[in-house]
């Protein structure tokens, strides 16, 4: 019964940190600033492609993650440097708004090209949602929690997490219809600083991770 309790201690643990790394409440203006001229329908397919595929990295690294990391040799730290560089350059172009114009004019000209370049995979479902906060902290949770028992129990947290996250996106047109186009546009730029700091923060802790590690 004891070790009962232990679990799911562990498994509110590991819930919160996720819900404390990607934010999924802070998430809704994002969500809102990439998919505010898309209609109902294109916009409930992409929650759910991005939150399926979410799921997938996440359960994906809980299970081979510190093995894939280990083969090719890379830290978590330069794994979190490389999200943070990506997170910069997807900023970059949401403050300038070339980000939402690319896609309308894509949408418009191309069918199957703005298919290829769909924002639920990147960078909703990463780095945004499964970004390399959530993975590490996955990968870190399966190293001290590496049997089965455990990991098939984090699995039914994530995919837990991942609903809430579609139930927290299900309700951003709300938002839209408070905001409008012109609000949405102020709200980009606004979270594309915001990604920006996010990005910088990843690459200036894992810096010093590192230098620390070398003294």
């Amino acid at each position: 019964m004891n070790n009962l309790n232990i679990d799911f201690k562990n498994y509110l643990h590991f819930f919160l940190g996720l819900f404390a790394v990607i934010n999924p409440i802070g998430m809704i203006p994002i969500f809102i600033a990439m998919t505010g001229f898309q209609s109902t329908k294109e916009r409930n397919k992409i929650n759910i492609i991005s939150n399926i595929t979410a799921a997938f990295i996440l359960i994906i690294s809980l299970s081979l993650g510190n093995m894939i990391l280990n083969f090719f040799e890379i830290s978590i730290e330069s794994f979190r440097i490389a999200g943070g560089i990506l997170i910069i350059s997807i900023s970059i172009s949401m403050i300038h708004g070339t980000l939402m114009n690319n896609l309308i004019k894509n949408k418009n000209k191309n069918k199957f090209f703005y298919n290829k370049e769909n924002i639920s995979i990147i960078p909703l479902a990463m780095p945004l949602i499964a970004g390399p906060g959530a993975i590490s902290s996955t990968i870190i949770w399966s190293t001290h929690h590496n049997n089965w028992n455990n990991k098939l129990g984090c699995i039914l947290v994530i995919l837990l997490f991942s609903f809430i996250c579609w139930i927290f996106f299900q309700i951003a047109p709300i938002f839209i219809k408070i905001l409008g186009s012109t609000g949405i546009n102020i709200l980009t730029r606004i979270m594309g600083l915001l990604l920006m700091s996010l990005g910088i923060e990843f690459i200036i802790s894992s810096i010093i991770t590192i230098f620390t590690k070398m003294l």
